[in-house]
């Protein structure tokens, strides 16, 4: 499955492929304090296997529970992630989830990337719901669902374990298919 979501002249969506991991570790290698504190996973991406560990267990589940996780890409150039997970295909939900080298923020790259999901999971995958959920504390990231006009619906209390074994409180925003604009 070759799949590319192009979102404008820069910046593009292609579904993650093996030798994507290379990328994804060394970004996350170079940034480790900047992308430590909101995401979880870095703590336990050691080596660049841990990150081909994670792309291939993503590339390769079954039909029924395969999620889109896409590289993204500004100018040709590996700057991301973004994907669903969670998905439950019985009530036609997802959570739409993203990560951005600091080199490319304020740019206007992953809001565009998240509006181009959104229309991709309502118009083609037939979801009705999609969320999104970011600490408390995450302007950057929570500003995001805000822009795209994604409802607030309140806080998750310790909803995710961070580094150091701190628990931090999620907000969580949705939108609906029928408020699509």
């Amino acid at each position: 499955m070759s799949k590319i979501l192009e979102i404008d002249e820069e910046i593009l969506l292609r579904l993650l492929e093996l030798n994507d991991y290379k990328d994804i570790f060394n970004t996350i290698n170079n940034q480790r304090e900047y992308l430590g504190k909101w995401l979880p996973f870095v703590e336990f991406t050691k080596k660049p296997g841990d990150s081909r560990e994670f792309v291939e267990m993503t590339i390769n589940l079954p039909k029924d529970r395969f999620e889109h996780v896409f590289t993204i890409r500004y100018e040709n150039e590996f700057v991301g992630l973004i994907g669903y997970k969670c998905t439950d295909r019985q009530n036609k939900k997802t959570e739409i989830g993203y990560w951005i080298s600091k080199n490319f923020q304020g740019k206007g790259i992953v809001t565009k990337s998240v509006k181009r999901l959104c229309d991709f999971a309502f118009n083609e995958l037939e979801i009705n719901r999609i969320q999104i959920k970011c600490a408390v504390g995450n302007e950057k990231s929570k500003s995001i669902p805000k822009r795209l006009g994604f409802t607030f619906e309140g806080i998750e209390r310790d909803g995710e374990l961070l580094s150091g074994n701190i628990f931090t409180d999620i907000e969580t925003y949705s939108k609906l298919k029928r408020n699509n604009i």
